[in-house]
């Protein structure tokens, strides 16, 4: 049976504020500031209780190997010798941003009837453009089965970064769906980062039918506002596009074409003249998880959004009003928040039977609290930018990776020298 299942990043022990990403105001801004990392996986831990809790199934992802000894390599460096900056980049956790781990095709649009993943490569940061190798091997071990069809990245110079910029409307997630690519375009003061010739090849590769398939360019005020991926600006779940005034560079022509191809549709778009682009992306009132419960579309807000008095004025007044979204639920991730990424930054959407799935990437209450008792037992407290460098740090990040993976029974998921999938 087909169903929704959130894919969240487990957050790594190398977490911290280097401030690497270029037009994520939320990086920036924190940058050299002393990062928590135990703090941040235990925030994210917690975030996956709450969607057990409302009902959906939930899965991880796992942190990456920090630091990257074979990207440095690849540079004729080590970590111990290499810049500052590269011992940085070397050290990135934005792996735990899921949502950028891949694009994702469920089999009722493919026309093999499989579901197809494509994992992003992430080129225009440094810091992320060598994390797609490992993500790679994740993905085609959780999704070994033949449900599914894993495809490698999109080559350079087309940067793709995956369901960030992707968005999937449908009539419920078993029936075929109206899939939406948006690309940004250059010229502003921050990178394009998802391009259109990648999207256009992502949607050939998982075989989707050109009448179903959308590619929506966002507009250039909300890049030059810090909207780095779509998601900041808009999310969708089944038939309900949630959205900002100014989300699109013609929200008229996409909206009349979303309406065509998917009559049901409800489109429920916040006026910039209520909710401002700056607030909107400050809050991250659309970086949220909209999903389905018992009660509804329910939107998963991070704390950032009742906080601020127009966002949570705006959704107070949608709710009284009767509108799509049926249920607010907030949720504590600040810690992902300072480093500009939100609850759905952290999830990858994957609509599978999970029978199909390698279950070591599906979690329940009891699977949490044994991830929790590794966190607590080695993730490192505090990281201080200015600290990379230290020696013991590295120790205990990689440590700590590795305890990880022993606990989840994966140790060796990256030479593919894994156990086989069980039944």
């Amino acid at each position: 049976m087909l169903t929704e299942i959130n894919f969240d990043g487990i957050v790594g022990p190398s977490h911290n504020y280097a401030g690497l990403s270029a037009g994520n105001l939320a990086a920036t801004a924190h940058a050299g500031q002393v990062s928590q990392p135990r703090a941040a996986a235990l925030q994210g831990l917690d975030k996956m209780r709450r969607n057990l809790a409302l009902g959906l199934r939930q899965g991880v992802l796992l942190p990456h190997r920090r630091p990257d000894h074979r990207w440095l390599a690849s540079l004729s460096t080590d970590y111990a010798s290499a810049p500052a900056l590269l011992q940085a980049q070397a050290m990135s956790a934005s792996a735990m941003w899921a949502a950028n781990a891949a694009t994702v095709s469920p089999a009722p649009d493919t026309a093999d009837g499989r579901c197809h993943l494509l994992v992003a490569n992430l080129m225009t940061m440094p810091h992320r453009s060598h994390e797609w190798p490992e993500t790679l091997a994740q993905l085609r071990t959780a999704f070994a089965h033949d449900a599914f069809a894993v495809h490698g990245p999109m080559p350079v110079p087309f940067g793709d970064e995956g369901a960030a910029n992707h968005m999937r409307l449908c009539a419920s997630h078993d029936a075929p769906g109206v899939e939406v690519f948006v690309y940004t375009v250059p010229g502003g003061p921050f990178p394009a980062r998802q391009h259109q010739t990648a999207s256009e090849a992502i949607a050939r590769a998982h075989r989707l039918s050109p009448e179903r398939t959308l590619f929506v360019q966002q507009s250039v005020e909300a890049v030059a506002a810090g909207a780095f991926h779509n998601d900041v600006v808009a999310v969708a779940n089944e038939r309900v596009l949630f959205a900002h005034e100014l989300a699109f560079a013609d929200k008229d022509g996409f909206y009349a074409d979303l309406r065509r191809l998917l009559p049901e549709v409800e489109i429920v778009e916040v006026p910039a003249s209520e909710v401002s682009l700056a607030d909107a992306i400050a809050s991250y009132l659309f970086n949220a998880q909209l999903v389905t419960t018992a009660d509804g579309p329910t939107l998963v807000v991070p704390m950032e959004a009742r906080a601020n008095a127009a966002v949570w004025g705006w959704l107070e007044r949608h709710q009284a009003g009767n509108g799509p979204i049926r249920r607010v639920e907030t949720v504590d991730v600040t810690q992902s928040m300072a480093n500009g990424g939100g609850p759905a930054c952290l999830r990858l959407r994957v609509v599978a039977d999970p029978a199909t799935v390698d279950p070591r990437f599906l979690v329940d209450a009891a699977k949490l609290d044994a991830i929790e008792g590794v966190v607590r037992r080695w993730w490192p407290e505090a990281i201080d930018p200015a600290a990379l460098g230290n020696a013991a740090l590295v120790r205990d990040v990689e440590t700590a990776h590795a305890r990880l993976l022993e606990a989840l029974d994966l140790s060796g998921y990256l030479t593919g020298n894994t156990n086989p999938q069980k039944s």
